[in-house]
């Protein structure tokens, strides 16, 4: 009897020292829940938003263009599921009115409009077009809204430091090829989970772009990424993106994310 006792015993101290020693990766968070929440802390955060969004398009020989656009949004879900995204753009002259509509979906492609008024045409942004430009930018239409979780393969390469931020190394590969790079890179921040580095990779497995989280303010109680910059590696180009007047949980409303609007905005929410 006191054998048998000795030997359970002796077996709980072998189990909890096998347990203290084992890799803390065995713990960790597996790169699908990295990735997702990520997606909360960077495109899902409050009920809703709104910024005033100063872009600066730079060229290689650093001649420059402005943007100058109102953004909202308002979520219809959980993190990863319905949104409806609103931009109103002020600037240059030769843009002012045009607005961008997005109908975000779970598992099937986004709806997107564009609304010219030089031409009084509004257009649908086909689903192949997702990867395209947006007005110009080294920003493409998906990179405004994201990705579905479920749309890419997602492993932890790594963990490390960027700068003195202890981060995830992501590595996300498309499981369709509907977007023109192979895979890209994400530095995930350990402790607000916001994405401060991304490399796009091409079809040919070289560097395209990078895109870089240059500054992060608390607002609201929301840790949010203030101003970013995509750079084309191939090309030089470099969009710069600052946020100002940013503003959570609004009650912004729902008539406004209609094609009604897309021609005639009320004031009140984009001004």
């Amino acid at each position: 009897m006191t054998i048998m006792c000795g030997g359970k015993k002796m077996m709980r101290y072998f189990i909890v020292l096998f347990l203290l020693f084992l890799p803390l990766k065995v713990f960790a968070l597996t790169a699908e829940e990295v990735v997702k929440k990520s997606q909360a802390a960077f495109l899902y955060q409050g009920d809703d938003f709104k910024a005033r969004v100063h872009m600066k398009l730079i060229t290689k020989n650093g001649k420059e263009r402005i943007r100058e656009m109102t953004m909202l949004r308002k979520n219809y879900g959980p993190t990863g599921g319905e949104q409806k995204y609103f931009m109103y753009f002020f600037k240059p002259a030769d843009v002012r009115d045009m607005t961008f509509m997005i109908y975000k979906y779970l598992r099937i492609d986004d709806d997107r409009w564009l609304f010219i008024p030089a031409i009084n045409m509004t257009k649908r942004i086909a689903a192949r077009d997702k990867s395209s430009s947006f007005v110009g930018s080294d920003f493409s239409y998906e990179d405004i809204s994201g990705r579905d979780l479920g749309d890419d393969i997602h492993i932890i390469v790594k963990e490390e430091k960027l700068g003195d931020r202890e981060t995830y190394v992501i590595k996300s590969t498309p499981k369709a090829g509907d977007v023109n790079y192979s895979y890209k890179l994400l530095w995930i921040d350990k402790e607000n989970f916001l994405p401060l580095k991304e490399e796009y990779y091409d079809l040919k497995g070289e560097l395209m772009k990078i895109f870089s989280a240059d500054k992060i303010e608390k607002i609201k109680g929301f840790q949010t990424i203030t101003k970013r910059t995509m750079k084309n590696i191939q090309s030089g180009h470099r969009t710069e993106v600052t946020f100002t007047k940013v503003d959570y949980n609004i009650g912004i409303e729902d008539r406004l994310f209609s094609e009604r609007f897309l021609k005639r905005p009320p004031k009140q929410w984009v001004e």
